[in-house]
């Protein structure tokens, strides 16, 4: 399998961090060439100096983690303290960061490296609200052919909303953000609650994470702990389900995931179903499909890629 050149956009969030944490163990699949951050759990400030925590306790501190947009495009920013705690990653306990933050703007960086390659060579990774990624397709449309694949967590399909009856988080945050990022026409890939409460971790499944006996293990296991109480309190969920990992472990191995490429499309208009990924899964409209929506997933096949991958995390 070819190795993929990767931005990961996020707004750590103990999910994003496990799948921050994913990236950086997959050397082989992924190289990563950055991490951009966006206000979404949690507010600006705090994802991207969550983001550069994540990559200290991996001992990567080579990864440039760069700050992006504080608010979404046309509406009031939304976040999420009530699942994620205060920090973002409560349950964590890491010390504040030492590495820099970069100077440099998320969306200048995302326009500045697409730039600098041939044509679908990028993967974007949006696994938090999709601004920055919108922001630098409106800035400079001509990075646009440079991108290769968008490999997206966010959405609803069949399943209910999280944030709103409609709408799961990512995409209610900013879905005028993500309806240009769909209707940019590169190939798309969107993991919605459908497959991600699936990936639910059990207490059987921490167990394997704290018993990986390292730092990233003991972390990854006081973070699950914090957030598996949200979902399964409110959903009566086995555990909390691993949302955002699951795009990273399609840039891995796609063959954990099944789906259907469908006509895909986002509500921008009405404020009852805000953010509803409306995707046409029997054709009745007759539309060209514009995005592969996954809708199953191996369950221990991936959480013994996530277990094994951690493992390497000293």
């Amino acid at each position: 399998m070819e190795k993929k050149s990767v931005i990961i956009d996020c707004d750590p969030g103990q999910d994003d961090a496990i799948a921050i944490l994913l990236a950086l163990a997959s050397g082989e699949e992924i190289d990563l060439l950055g991490i951009t951050t966006v206000a979404g759990n949690v507010p600006l400030v705090l994802t991207e100096s969550n983001a550069r925590r994540i990559c200290e306790l991996a001992n990567r501190t080579d990864v440039k983690v760069f700050a992006g947009a504080s608010r979404p495009l046309m509406r009031k920013l939304v976040t999420a303290e009530w699942i994620h705690g205060k920090s973002g990653l409560d349950g964590a306990n890491l010390p504040d960061p030492t590495m820099p933050q970069q100077d440099q703007h998320a969306v200048d960086f995302i326009i500045d490296t697409c730039l600098a390659v041939e044509d679908n060579t990028i993967t974007i990774c949006p696994i938090g609200p999709m601004t920055n990624i919108a922001l630098a397709f409106m800035k400079e449309p001509a990075i646009i052919p440079k991108i290769a694949q968008i490999v997206c967590m966010g959405g609803a399909v069949k399943e209910y909303g999280n944030t709103t009856p409609a709408a799961e988080f990512n995409i209610y945050e900013d879905p005028q953000a993500a309806k240009v990022v769909l209707d940019a026409g590169i190939d798309f890939v969107m993991m919605p609650l459908d497959v991600t409460h699936k990936a639910l971790v059990t207490k059987e499944r921490l167990k394997r994470l704290k018993d990986l006996n390292s730092p990233v293990g003991d972390v990854c296991d006081g973070m699950l702990d914090y957030f598996n109480r949200f979902d399964m309190t409110k959903y009566g969920f086995e555990g909390g389900p691993l949302h955002d990992p699951c795009a990273i472990a399609y840039l891995i191995d796609p063959t954990l995931f099944s789906g259907r490429k469908v006509h895909l499309d986002i509500e921008v208009l009405s404020e009852l179903t805000m953010g509803k990924t409306v995707a046409d899964w029997w054709n009745v409209n007759d539309e060209e499909p514009n995005a592969f929506v996954c809708n199953d997933l191996n369950v221990e096949g991936f959480f013994d890629l996530l277990t094994e991958r951690l493992g390497r995390l000293k």
